[in-house]
């Protein structure tokens, strides 16, 4: 499901809403409403880390579009493993449009990365392929963060709010020497006991960049995000497993910069497995 020449150049795009209503008109590829979602998973699964004392509790509604997977995280109870069932063999223009919003989402990336896969990006040097060595789980999250931080071009001591939670990647940011300013909806400290706020507008006040995981696709607080962070100026790096390939069509537009991980997720394998990382060269 790659475009063709006749595919339109679609519009800069501001909201996700904006984004789901360009593909639905065909200005991404095929039109939606000729294509089947072929299966739609429901996963969930839980993580502690070694020295940690936290457990990371994740679930996934996942949506197979031909060769391509989409994927987004959402909150304990949101949505039922019969949507497996009821949503299974769905035209997908009709999951786009009548869908829960998680799975508009998985719709929507399943979509976007059969039409610009992450491997061809990185085969074109459009994106920066990213190789996870094998091993633990400590390991392979000390890499996947590590890769996401390197992303942050920041001077010393620099405020870098960090809204979604991961130990690792705080730990990335301040061996960046950034000083990060951690907000969750489901965490209150990090490992170290700093305090995490719930406050995502007071974050986004003081932060001279900020780094965002694709759960604000899930959640609704994406546009926000994207909306203050182009309004002030400052990057905004989104760290993606959720809606990797929907981030990256706001690239120039307010993200500044992608680390795309699609499905299988690094933490669903002991192998070698690859990232993707965008830039669109900003500084703070």
């Amino acid at each position: 499901m790659h475009r063709t020449n006749s595919t339109p150049t679609p519009a800069l795009v501001t909201s996700v809403d904006g984004l789901i209503e360009a593909v639905l008109a065909g200005e991404h590829g095929p039109r939606p409403c000729e294509l089947v979602a072929t299966s739609v998973f429901w996963i969930h699964h839980g993580t502690r880390l070694a020295g940690g004392d936290t457990t990371y509790l994740n679930q996934y509604v996942l949506v197979r579009l031909g060769g391509s997977f989409g994927a987004c995280a959402f909150e304990a109870g949101e949505i039922a493993p019969s949507i497996c069932r009821d949503s299974s063999g769905t035209p997908l223009d009709v999951l786009l449009r009548e869908g829960p919003r998680p799975l508009r989402i998985a719709a929507l990336d399943a979509y976007l990365s059969g039409t610009r896969p992450h491997r061809v990006a990185g085969e074109t040097g459009d994106a920066e392929p990213v190789t996870l060595p094998a091993g633990t789980p400590e390991v392979r999250a000390k890499a996947r963060d590590a890769a996401i931080a390197g992303l942050l071009d920041i001077e010393e001591g620099a405020r870098v709010g960090l809204i979604g939670v991961v130990n690792p990647l705080v730990a990335a940011i301040r061996e960046r020497g950034g000083e990060p300013l951690p907000c969750d909806l489901n965490l209150k400290a990090t490992q170290w006991g700093d305090p995490v706020t719930d406050d995502m507008h007071e974050v986004l006040e003081r932060a001279e960049a900020v780094v965002a995981t694709g759960m604000t696709l899930s959640n609704g607080s994406f546009d926000t995000i994207l909306e203050r962070c182009r309004t002030r100026g400052i990057p905004l790096v989104v760290y993606a497993q959720t809606g990797s390939a929907v981030a990256r069509a706001f690239l120039g537009s307010g993200v500044t910069a992608l680390s795309a991980e699609p499905f299988p997720f690094s933490q669903f394998s002991a192998e070698e497995t690859v990232l993707y990382r965008y830039r669109t060269g900003s500084r703070a």
